[in-house]
């Protein structure tokens, strides 16, 4: 990036100083803009304000005041109500940069700002954040899904690759899809390695983590260079009778997991039958054995 295309150093606000909040702050502090100011409700946003950019939480019209550019970095359910109150409350927003960071939302939820004079952006940093200390550190070389208007594209660009990322453009219809799509990966990633951990732990195996660990670090690896090729295991073989055990097990000891095994195993199987791993009449037999009698 030539230095003409970049960004003027910018005095930096953040509404919702907490985990998002905190590191991004933090990451453009570090690109060379100045946080001058923060608030925070929690303990925890109060103690991160402090700890990672060195401020003392204020009020939000205080931050709006100080600042050129304005992290929205609060839940994604409180995120219209907070643009809206910053529109009818007298906030002066113009020619002011408002950045929000949620996944599911793109600039429409920031029009009433623009309205009144506001710079939409939308810059979702694709990575999970902890609140620990190694958040910053997370953030170099991840991609961010960036919508924005087209005359600040650059500003856009501009900021995420100062932070150590890389801005993805993604269409502000497609916002919601996108982060049905990075949720499902992540989250319920998570939710399925907690589950299998428990179920681990309920037999007797006393570390579930250094038995998982390879195992699901071998399947990562095997579909982001592979795709749906790097299927292994019950379903891609046609194992219809392994399978039916497999949920008469959960049925027993895990019923509310059953319902996902199932749907995760439907949803298997129509992918390796359209991509030729798995024979029609083994698709069939799979099928059956996740079929609507299994719960009698």
């Amino acid at each position: 990036m030539d230095a003409g295309d970049r960004p003027a150093r910018l005095t930096v606000g953040v509404l919702g100083s907490g985990k998002v909040g905190s590191a991004l702050g933090a990451a453009l502090a570090q690109a060379g803009h100045r946080v001058v100011a923060a608030s925070g409700v929690s303990d925890n946003s109060q103690r991160w304000a402090s700890e990672r950019l060195g401020l003392a939480t204020s009020r939000p019209d205080e931050v709006v005041a100080a600042a050129q550019l304005i992290l929205l970095t609060v839940p994604d359910d409180s995120l219209p109500d907070l643009v809206n109150g910053l529109a009818t409350t007298g906030a002066d927003l113009r020619g002011k940069m408002l950045v929000h960071t949620s996944g599911a939302y793109g600039l429409s939820v920031l029009e009433p700002a623009a309205r009144a004079g506001a710079l939409p952006l939308a810059l979702h940093p694709v990575m999970t954040f902890t609140g620990r200390n190694d958040d910053l550190n997370k953030l170099t070389g991840i991609s961010y899904g960036v919508t924005a208007p087209d005359m600040l594209r650059p500003v856009a660009e501009a900021l995420v690759i100062e932070m150590g990322g890389e801005p993805v453009w993604i269409a502000d219809a497609d916002r919601p899809l996108y982060h049905a799509a990075l949720a499902q990966a992540a989250n319920h990633m998570v939710t399925l390695v907690a589950e299998s951990s428990d179920l681990l732990q309920g037999i007797g195996v006393e570390h579930p983590g250094r038995m998982l660990g390879p195992l699901l670090g071998a399947a990562l690896d095997n579909v982001l260079r592979l795709g749906i090729a790097g299927l292994t295991g019950p379903v891609v073989r046609g194992d219809a009778g392994t399978v039916r055990k497999h949920v008469d097990a959960l049925i027993l000891a895990a019923p509310e997991a059953a319902d996902a095994y199932v749907a995760l195993a439907r949803l298997t199987a129509d992918r390796a039958l359209a991509a030729g791993l798995l024979k029609p009449e083994e698709a069939e037999r799979l099928l059956d054995a996740l079929g609507g009698n299994i719960w009698t």
